[in-house]
């Protein structure tokens, strides 16, 4: 366990994830809002997995599993993620659908943040969001951050909206 919040625990993410991750990463909100990460099955999901499990080595953080601690149900990932052509660590939270609308994404994220300030010492946080991802801005306003512009990524064609602490 990474940290729990009132309704939360925050957990690395292992194999044992994977159905859960393949869930996730196809759903229909998160290709919509965050992108296609080519994940198809359960071994393209265990890799993913393998990827954040390889962060927390390197980097001392990733993207942790959130569990709802009253059923103990995966509801969705949050944590930080060291992307190729930002400076600092990136929040990042992905929550299934019949999640949403629970606040359980501005709860882990703002955990995330404090975690990261805390514990692991990081000055400075930021974010990025689809442009057209509303709730996902909203959520980032939530817990101090604030939009400074639009940065292109690595890759990417169009400009996600950036978000600083």
């Amino acid at each position: 366990m990474i940290l729990q919040t009132e309704r939360l625990a925050l957990h690395e993410l292992t194999q044992a994830d994977a159905p859960f991750i393949l869930e996730l990463l196809t759903s229909r909100g998160f290709m919509d809002n965050i992108g296609d990460r080519g994940v198809r099955d359960l071994a393209g999901a265990a890799g993913y997995i393998e990827r954040q499990r390889e962060g927390y080595g390197v980097n001392g953080f990733g993207l942790w599993g959130a569990d709802v601690k009253a059923t103990g149900e995966r509801a969705g990932i949050c944590g930080f993620v060291k992307r190729e052509g930002l400076e600092h660590p990136d929040v990042g939270y992905a929550f299934l659908e019949r999640f949403w609308g629970r606040g359980y994404a501005t709860e882990a994220a703002a955990a995330a943040l404090a975690y990261g300030r805390q514990t692991l010492g990081l000055q400075t946080i930021v974010a990025i969001t689809a442009p057209h991802n509303k709730g996902s801005a909203a959520v980032l306003e939530k817990i101090g951050m604030r939009f400074t512009g639009m940065v292109t990524m690595p890759g990417y064609d169009t400009e996600s909206s950036y978000f600083t602490t």
